[in-house]
């Protein structure tokens, strides 16, 4: 029999493929349970806004395509950034208009900057791609941006940055984003991976809206998603906002009709909604200073964050507190791929979810 792993394009013979957090239908099944909290994704506990059911329910013409372009939603956006709708380019989840920034401009022969403990999904669009990945030792698990600057080479054509950083919570600041931008060369492209920016926001006033750079840094791209705050994760949709030339050329390497139509709809509409946006963001501060507080009383390491989760380290080892946790129902994520075999990241839930998670963790010891 062929051994077809050897057909293998290159940078994919030793990639592993990403592992989701267990869905609850399939925890449901593992273990017999009816109740299941999942806490594992970094979902929005409070869901989309009501108007979004509201406009899918009105209804839409499924036999034929969306708008290829997103002319609705990219108008909306524009507006909404006052920015041009040219300056954006939509995707299936920001994980898309990331590996659209990453093969737009990257070839097997470059390099790609991340951070060691960064988003997954940067290591597997640099190895998809071939490119060389160049992963910066960390500081305070989070970005050491002097590294980053040290690594650049002239083969570096990439950075990627994710501010907040997950799953650390980590984020940097306006001051040194900004000084960071200015140290890197006009022929790297710099991704700024805000996919947690509305909670980071309300969270610390010292974090950057990075969009504001990109009049005097053509060469930044700034992603952004709606699966988190805007809790349309079911119908992935994400967007990047950049100087319309890279834009044209994220375009070009975009695959038709990458958003489907209820997704289009449903963001535009939840765009429209600030109040349920605001409302979220209030419950995400309120529940995760309650988590962080608890985890202090109980005697537990944990790291700040600016997104809808936290990193901690448990009593018990992370691997017998994550099934000891998913026995009582309770899904938390494992970050062992991520560098952190000791530490769970678990996400901020509704009140009730967040206390029975407590309880069943001080169970376990």
């Amino acid at each position: 029999m062929s051994d077809l792993l050897k057909l293998a394009a290159p940078g994919l013979a030793h990639l592993q493929t990403y592992r989701p957090g267990k869905s609850v239908e399939a925890v449901r099944a593992e273990l017999g349970l009816t109740r299941v909290i999942k806490l594992a994704s970094n979902e929005n506990p409070l869901g989309p806004s009501p108007k979004v059911a509201q406009a899918l329910a009105a209804g839409l013409d499924l036999a034929r395509y969306p708008d290829g372009s997103g002319a609705a939603l990219k108008r909306a956006l524009a507006d909404f950034h006052g920015l041009e709708p040219a300056c954006f380019t939509l995707g299936n989840g920001s994980n898309d208009v990331l590996e659209l920034a990453a093969r737009s401009v990257v070839s097997p022969g470059h390099e790609v900057i991340y951070s060691e403990h960064a988003f997954i999904v940067y290591h597997l669009a640099t190895h998809a791609i071939g490119a060389t990945p160049v992963v910066t030792p960390r500081r305070n698990h989070g970005h050491d941006l002097e590294a980053m600057a040290d690594a650049i080479t002239p083969r570096t054509r990439l950075i990627f940055i994710d501010n907040p950083n997950n799953p650390t919570g980590s984020w940097v600041d306006k001051k040194h984003l900004q000084a960071f931008l200015s140290t890197v060369p006009d022929d790297v492209l710099v991704v700024v991976d805000e996919a947690y920016y509305d909670y980071a926001a309300s969270l610390y006033t010292d974090y950057p809206d990075a969009t504001h750079y990109l009049s005097e840094r053509p060469n930044l791209v700034v992603t952004r998603s709606f699966s988190k705050a805007y809790g349309l994760a079911g119908l992935r949709v994400g967007y990047a906002v950049s100087h319309p030339d890279l834009a044209d050329l994220m375009n070009r390497v975009r695959q038709p009709f990458n958003v489907n139509a209820m997704a289009l709809v449903a963001a535009q509409t939840a765009l429209q909604d600030q109040t349920h946006l605001q409302r979220c963001v209030r419950l995400n501060k309120q529940e995760m200073q309650t988590l962080g507080s608890a985890f202090t009383r109980l005697g537990l390491q944990w790291l700040e964050s600016a997104g809808n989760f936290l990193c901690f380290k448990p009593s018990l080892p992370a691997a017998e507190t994550c099934a000891g946790l998913l026995r009582q129902g309770i899904v938390v994520r494992a970050i062992s791929e991520y560098g952190l075999p000791d530490h769970l990241r678990v996400s901020i839930g509704l009140e009730a979810e967040n206390i029975e998670f407590l309880k069943a963790l001080q169970e376990l010891g």
